[in-house]
């Protein structure tokens, strides 16, 4: 391929290559790594489609098509992904953050209260959490996650989300541990937000190969019935929350009446399913029943 192409024509070359190697969204994807490879917006292709592109631009976007062809997700490539009208960091350490989970923190937010505490389990790149708090007045929080790696990335985020802490003044910490066992004893939480790895075990080998190859596996299974870790924090969960305070689970689409079936054999009360954009059961949530 001749370097000396515009920017149209490299793209084109782009969506070609990623087309052939059967990428669904092959158009959208070439125009957003050149993009970010050449520090444009969407309006260039339109507008500036003439523009050419220096050397240093096509060895980028060559590389970037290159990984993408071998099923990399988009988000590894850019180390980026929008969530909440927010930029999170990511890599093969964290879950992408996905639009689905948006329906969780924006179902957390109509129950948000100035000064409320969050705890976030499995909480990954930190994006339920530090969205929770961004958008919210004087909110505190708690992210556990049994990935050292993972909270390494959290770290990062809330730099990025919430800037710098001062002493005194911590908005968020991220402690590692095995669910609960990174929470101290007696601490306690007007919310408790999860999105724990709910896909069954025999059917994470059927996902797309950008989850199953590159996504953490921690991240993902769920055990047998998918419902391993919805049973083990439900054990639990009532010692740390407050009086009044509420549970918020996202959830598979199939496993709404499981879930919240769960919730009422625990003890909480007015558990309530919702559905995502599609249509489809999203999250499960319900009151403390202490």
């Amino acid at each position: 391929m001749d370097a000396r192409l515009t920017y149209a024509e490299i793209y084109q070359w782009g969506f070609g290559e990623l087309s052939s190697a059967g990428i669904d969204e092959a158009k959208t994807d070439a125009r957003l790594l050149l993009e970010w490879c050449c520090g444009t917006d969407r309006n260039t292709l339109l507008a500036h489609g003439e523009r050419p592109i220096s050397g240093e631009e096509y060895e980028q976007y060559t590389n970037c098509i290159a990984a993408r062809r071998e099923r990399v997700p988009l988000q590894h490539i850019t180390g980026e992904q929008e969530f909440m009208g927010l930029t999170f960091i990511v890599n093969g350490k964290v879950l992408i953050p996905r639009q689905d989970t948006e329906v969780l923190v924006e179902e957390v937010m109509r129950h948000l209260h100035d000064g409320m505490r969050i705890l976030d389990m499995c909480t990954g790149s930190g994006c339920i959490l530090l969205s929770l708090l961004r958008y919210s007045n004087d909110c505190t929080g708690v992210g556990v996650d049994l990935s050292e790696e993972a909270l390494q990335v959290a770290g990062k985020n809330a730099e990025r989300i919430l800037g710098p802490q001062s002493d005194g003044q911590t908005k968020v910490s991220f402690r590692q541990g095995d669910l609960f066992a990174g929470v101290e004893e007696g601490d306690k939480f007007d919310i408790i937000v999860s999105n724990p790895p709910y896909i069954k075990t025999d059917v994470i080998e059927s996902l797309m190969p950008e989850v199953r190859e590159h996504e953490p596996r921690l991240a993902l299974d769920g055990h047998e019935d998918g419902l391993f870790f919805y049973r083990r924090i439900l054990e639990q969960a009532g010692r740390f929350l407050a009086g009044g305070g509420m549970l918020f689970f996202e959830i598979g689409y199939d496993q709404g009446e499981q879930v919240s079936r769960l919730m009422e054999e625990a003890g909480y009360m007015n558990v309530e399913v919702i559905k995502d954009f599609a249509g489809l059961d999203r999250v499960v949530c319900g009151g403390s029943h202490v």
